[in-house]
């Protein structure tokens, strides 16, 4: 098994757009995904056809004692899906305590969903620092910033660079860091300046793609499905294709080697 954490240091990335359609990606070539929800939004069902009114989830199976098992759901697609869960507020701030005493419940947890090695886990979690995103580095074998070429998620990489160093970087087993530039739209300059830099800081780090600003992303998840069941012939779908098997690659790649961020 392998844990893949899809981070981001800052809101409106795209963080669970990345992770949604990267399990599908996945699944397609034939990968046993599983995609858990560790952020309270508790969005990534959407993209599964998971009903809006199913209340199960990794939160509330962490607070009755209940399997994972009991809450996983066949997602569309071939993935299968672990939710956030519903929480009412008094509930969540149990569950972040609990996060906060056992970083490593998350992956004892996976641990014992006992699945094979080929298997892929794809976690999403809230932007930013917090419980939910030191329990998934913590967790990961890889891990995936979403960016986007601007001056705002430029200067927010050292944040989440840090957590990534503190949390996941010093585990033996962790193979290393990868980024991905999302909602890219190649008319403006700024987009193209920005990547420039962004190329010249990150090197073999960065997925020398883009994930394109694409219509069809944003009309996938009105469907409740990903753009690349949607559109299969659009560029974002062609964007995550390249960028699965480029995170296939690297996951089976000798660990890239380590970089600082000032």
């Amino acid at each position: 098994m392998k844990v893949v954490s899809v981070v981001s240091a800052k809101g409106g990335v795209g963080k669970t757009t990345i992770a949604a359609n990267l399990a599908a990606v996945l699944a397609a070539q034939g990968r046993h995904v599983v995609a858990v929800d560790l952020d309270p939004q508790n969005s990534l069902r959407l993209y599964f056809g998971v009903p809006l009114d199913s209340v199960d989830g990794l939160s509330r199976a962490a607070l009755t004692g209940a399997p994972w098992q009991s809450a996983i759901v066949d997602g569309t697609g071939g993935v299968l899906v672990l939710a956030f869960g519903a929480l009412i507020e008094e509930e969540q701030h149990l569950f972040e305590r609990h996060l906060d005493e056992d970083p490593r419940w998350l992956a004892r947890g996976l641990d014992a969903l006992h699945l094979g090695d080929p298997d892929i886990v794809i976690v999403d979690t809230p932007p930013g620092s917090s419980a939910y995103t030191r329990a998934a580095l913590t967790a990961a074998h890889f891990a995936v910033n979403v960016v986007l070429a601007d001056a705002a998620s430029y200067a927010a990489i050292p944040q989440m660079q840090r957590m990534i160093d503190a949390y996941a970087a010093p585990r033996p087993e962790f193979r290393g860091e990868g980024y991905v530039v999302n909602q890219v739209d190649q008319t403006r300059q700024l987009n193209k300046d920005v990547l420039r830099v962004l190329r010249d800081m990150l090197g073999d780090h960065m997925f020398p793609g883009v994930v394109h600003d694409d219509e069809g992303v944003s009309e996938s998840l009105a469907c409740n499905t990903t753009v690349v069941r949607y559109d299969p012939m659009c560029q974002a779908c062609a964007d995550m294709q390249a960028f699965g098997k480029w995170l296939l690659a690297a996951l089976e790649a000798p660990g890239l080697a380590r970089r600082s961020v000032a």
